[in-house]
């Protein structure tokens, strides 16, 4: 069974959509509140797992059109059953630091996964001492667009020694079906726990996220993995220009890399396959088209599991420019709709290359 193992911050966002951002020591009413649960990994698991229920879901469309077809059908069957192996033996899973086991706002964050949810928390580490989350609190300006976030999050940190206790409990059947995907959250405890992948999981997949500007040790982590998604805000504090120039550039830095990934808004994304020194970039929207931004929070989140959904389920069949097409069309869905709700019945159905 492959498995997904997604290592990163969990937060509860509570978003207040005000006219402009208001100034120091001022008052402000605010148009709309909402509260949600957030975290670049969770994000990404959320899609994710409508990505996954959305393939089961056309899989049966394609078994019962199957059935219809008597003359051919041994040989589909046949075609199907090699294609379950692809998607269908497939287990996401989270490691991310809690509150308490119990605590009302652990069982909200699980929750809000939806019932039956795909995802494995049983590895994440229940801090037993606290009962409140890391918590986000974004002020979204509808005069501008602009987000400013203020963080707050009480939790202690995940140890190496703890994620080795989670990584080894995971991974001890098949390494080499087990992808590891990093937030870049405390760099150094994050390139200690991709060396100890190295060392007792030579085979598994790393990615790792090199997002927040400013952060130390970033490249160190692109350094060692396999894929890397770089953020535009990242690149432009490194005066990078466009993706195109940050994925030359990295590509000396990231030299274990297969992948290199970087997101630019509205210029949508840019990926750099290392073995073949093939680059591919892919426009958010088409000539003359227009689009409706409604929410842009977690777009970047999105964008990597369109990507992660690619390179696990469709390694075969999707080329590198499916794969790009397919997450940044994802994207793009995401930013015209408020949270992550049905991105999975319409980025699948309508957006999978070949559709």
């Amino acid at each position: 069974m492959k498995k997904l193992v997604c290592v990163g911050a969990c937060y509860v966002d509570t978003i207040l959509d005000v006219p402009q951002y208001p100034g120091e020591d001022s008052k402000l009413r605010a148009t709309n509140l909402q509260v949600r649960r957030g975290g670049n990994c969770p994000n990404t698991l959320q899609v994710l797992q409508q990505l996954l229920r959305g393939r089961e879901r056309e899989r049966e469309q394609e078994q019962q059109q199957q059935q219809q077809q008597q003359q051919q059908q041994q040989q589909q069957q046949q075609q199907q059953e090699h294609d379950d192996g692809r998607g269908r033996d497939f287990k996401p899973y989270l490691i991310s630091c809690l509150p308490s086991a119990d605590a009302p706002a652990t069982a909200t964050i699980m929750g809000s996964f939806g019932p039956e949810s795909l995802v494995d928390f049983s590895r994440c580490i229940f801090r037993e001492d606290h009962q409140q989350p890391a918590s986000s609190y974004i002020i979204r300006s509808e005069a501008t667009g602009s987000r400013t976030l203020v963080n707050y999050n009480d939790l202690p940190e995940m140890t190496i020694a703890e994620f080795v206790v989670a990584v080894d409990e995971i991974g001890d059947d098949n390494e080499d079906n087990a992808w590891f995907h990093f937030e870049g959250r405390i760099p150094e405890t994050t390139l200690q726990c991709i060396r100890h992948l190295r060392r007792s999981f030579p085979n598994a997949r790393v990615s790792v996220e090199v997002e927040k500007p400013g952060r130390e040790g970033l490249e160190d982590l692109a350094a060692e993995a396999d894929v890397v998604f770089y953020s535009r805000s990242w690149a432009e504090s490194k005066r990078y220009g466009s993706a195109q120039e940050c994925l030359s550039a990295q590509s000396g830095v990231a030299r274990k890399a297969s992948l290199l990934c970087c997101t630019w808004g509205s210029d949508g994304a840019s990926c750099l396959s290392l073995p073949s020194k093939k680059a591919v970039s892919r426009p958010a929207t088409s000539p003359g088209q227009t689009i409706s931004v409604v929410d842009t929070v977690g777009a970047g989140d999105t964008f990597i599991a369109g990507m992660l959904f690619g390179l696990l389920c469709h390694d075969d069949d999707w080329d590198t420019e499916k794969k790009v097409q397919f997450a940044v069309q994802l994207a793009t869905c995401k930013v015209q709709r408020d949270g992550f709700d049905g991105l999975g019945s319409l980025g699948f159905g309508k957006l999978a290359p070949g559709k």
